[in-house]
């Protein structure tokens, strides 16, 4: 059985936007993050693309990661993930063997198969092109023979890219993505962080249909994990009703910008959408150092996960630095 000092521990910085803040703002606080975390001994340092949200500046997600690359200098930088019915896979693999050739062996392309936005965005973002999520596998085996070596009848090369065999993992909070990766033999990570209910089962499917490949031997997940930690539960307790009020506005369709935390939550929700906001975060880890432990072991015992990415959405952003302070110091034993 896997002990948790065994298991890798990443960072995933949803790059927010607080209500007194702005863009700028975050983005050098989301540099600072990444700064802080590779000392900390963080394996990895995701953003993911959003489009249409005010609370969520990590919209241009290639010209971020360029950003934080250069900004660091062992942590590896990636996207958790690029959605790829957004764009062309060839665009893609021009951006990320860009960033492979300025940061060769930092870089991580994870990929997702929705489009991260509304469908009236979706629309916005590609104009005349077709880009579907039914297309995803297709797409998937484009994108990775452009950073594949060059072939003597191939047409069409990504420079920078070609060559390049940057590292793609699959991503996904359904169970298409995990058979899909293990049909390829690809690293997997699963959107716990947000869709906790299918966890279980998307690790069996993607472990049951793995086949080895030229990138893994054997299968490797990844679980995305909220992460919540203060010096006492109760501190942690009263920092989360940021994060509360934060998917309570995504349920209600509101602005998501940040709000600072709150004594209670009382008559701010209702008993149905408490309980939404509970599944939603099902996954979550709030407390104090011993709290934290105590629940990712079960965890780790239960998934037998190789590595879990933890997202840390609070509103001072020294809670933040804090939180994954404590978490490293919680991993490493």
């Amino acid at each position: 059985m896997k002990q948790l000092s065994e298991v890798k521990f990443s960072t995933l910085d949803l790059v927010p936007v607080r209500e007194d803040g702005n863009a700028a703002r975050s983005l050098r606080n989301s540099l600072d993050l990444a700064q802080h975390v590779e000392k900390f001994g963080y394996t990895r340092f995701w953003v993911a693309e959003h489009h249409n949200m005010d609370g969520i500046a990590s919209s241009a997600t290639a010209v971020l990661l360029s950003y934080l690359a250069g900004g660091t200098s062992t942590i590896r930088v990636g996207s958790g993930g690029v959605m790829l019915p957004n764009h062309a896979p060839l665009i893609i693999a021009e951006q990320f063997g860009t960033l492979e050739s300025l940061y060769p062996g930092r870089i991580d392309l994870g990929l997702g198969r929705a489009p991260g936005s509304d469908q009236m965005t979706a629309r916005a973002l590609r104009r005349e092109r077709s880009g579907s999520a039914d297309d995803f596998p297709e797409d998937v085996a484009e994108l990775m023979r452009y950073l594949g070596p060059r072939t003597p009848d191939q047409r069409i090369i990504a420079m920078p890219g070609t060559g390049t065999n940057v590292p793609v993992w699959l991503l996904g909070s359904s169970l298409f993505s995990a058979q899909l990766a293990g049909e390829r033999g690809l690293p997997y990570a699963f959107a716990s962080h947000f869709a906790p209910r299918y966890m279980h089962e998307a690790i069996r499917i993607y472990r049951n249909h793995f086949q080895p490949s030229a990138v893994l031997d054997k299968p490797y997940v990844m679980l995305g994990v909220p992460l919540v930690a203060a010096d006492t539960d109760e501190q942690a307790d009263y920092l989360a009703t940021s994060v509360y009020q934060r998917i309570l506005a995504l349920m209600r369709g509101q602005s998501l910008v940040q709000r600072p935390p709150v004594e209670t939550m009382n008559g701010l929700w209702l008993p149905h959408e408490k309980e939404a906001v509970g599944d939603f975060l099902g996954l979550a880890m709030v407390g104090g150092p011993q709290k934290i432990r105590a629940r990712l072991e079960v965890l780790i015992e239960q998934t037998q996960a190789d590595e879990l990415i933890f997202t840390s959405d609070l509103y001072e952003h020294a809670d933040r630095l804090r939180s994954y302070e404590l978490l490293a110091q919680v991993m490493k034993g």
